[in-house]
């Protein structure tokens, strides 16, 4: 099998092209399904589901994750992590490989990464003004988690964390998003979105294992690095269950309709994907199709819930 083609300057003359590429908007949808399920928690609870901000909210959110991707490639290419992947499973592992592959310099990465980040204040405070008060410690805390995963002095995939702050993160886009329809905080989205947010963390936590002896090698101390391969196996394992099994107690406790368990279903990628990360973690080119195995729950679970809750929706 073929490997995909990595950037080249080459392959991209146009500048726009260029720096969208960058981005990895192929990795976004993990944040569309996000923002679509806090709407669709709003819209359970009645709110009208006012379209100027629910697509600002979208807009921004994709601008936000593409900020927290290209700071993350601008901080793996500092640490030399990135440059010495040649284990790498791209396009998912070992970065977008722009910097590495000269298409852009480091400073340019560094820039634009940041650039992005800080376009998100301003419609941040425009949201605010026309929802409530209280959405600017949501969109504070987005952009903390955003770059504290991985800009000093955090740096929290490099200490073992990251898992805690993508599930933080991606909870924060579906609060976020149900926040600004609902005008006040609620625990709908959270009992909607922290499952979800649980299989977001699974992406980014079954591409460390590709990626253990370059993170190794640049100090980067991720759990998979921490307990070795077969130890880390796991974890995974760990937080698909706690997904599951989050959705099926909020499903009893009544915070969650009848009707949700049909996300249940993303447990059907994971379990392919579990399998064969416990029969190739060791042999990255291998684990490509347990990688997006990874990514499809996260995203079949996501849709399926925002759907449930807006076909009960009054």
């Amino acid at each position: 099998m073929s490997r995909p083609l990595e950037p080249t300057l080459a392959a991209l003359p146009n500048p726009f092209l260029r720096y969208f590429a960058a981005t990895r908007p192929a990795f976004l949808s993990v944040t569309f399904v996000g923002v679509l399920l806090g709407l669709a928690s709003a819209a359970a609870a009645g709110a009208q589901i006012d379209p100027a901000s629910a697509t600002l909210t979208m807009f921004f959110a994709l601008v936000a994750h593409a900020g927290a991707n290209v700071i993350n490639d601008y901080y793996d290419a500092r640490s030399g992590c990135d440059a010495a992947n040649t284990d790498r499973v791209f396009p998912f592992t070992g970065g977008s490989r722009f910097i590495q592959n000269g298409v852009l310099t480091l400073r340019a990465v560094g820039v634009f990464g940041y650039g992005l980040l800080g376009a998100v204040i301003p419609a941040g405070l425009w949201l605010t003004a026309n929802s409530a008060p209280g959405l600017i410690w949501i969109g504070i805390a987005g952009l903390a988690v955003g770059l504290a995963y991985s800009a000093p002095p955090l740096k929290l995939q490099s200490r073992g964390l990251g898992e805690f702050g993508i599930t933080a993160g991606w909870l924060l886009v579906v609060v976020g998003a149900d926040f600004v329809q609902r005008h006040g905080f609620s625990f709908a989205p959270i009992a909607a979105g922290l499952g979800f947010a649980l299989l977001v963390a699974n992406v980014l936590y079954i591409n460390q294992f590709p990626d253990v002896r370059a993170d190794a090698h640049a100090g980067k101390h991720t759990l998979v690095v921490r307990f070795g391969i077969a130890r880390a196996r796991w974890g995974y394992a760990l937080i698909g269950a706690l997904c599951y099994g989050w959705v099926i107690a909020m499903i009893v406790a009544g915070q969650l309709p009848g009707l949700a368990a049909v996300s249940l279903l993303g447990a059907v990628p994971s379990a392919a994907a579990l399998h064969g990360l416990w029969r190739h973690a060791g042999v990255p080119p291998r684990l490509t199709f347990a990688i997006k195995m990874t990514i499809m729950a996260a995203v079949l679970h996501g849709l399926l819930l925002a759907g449930a809750l807006v076909i009960v929706a009054p």
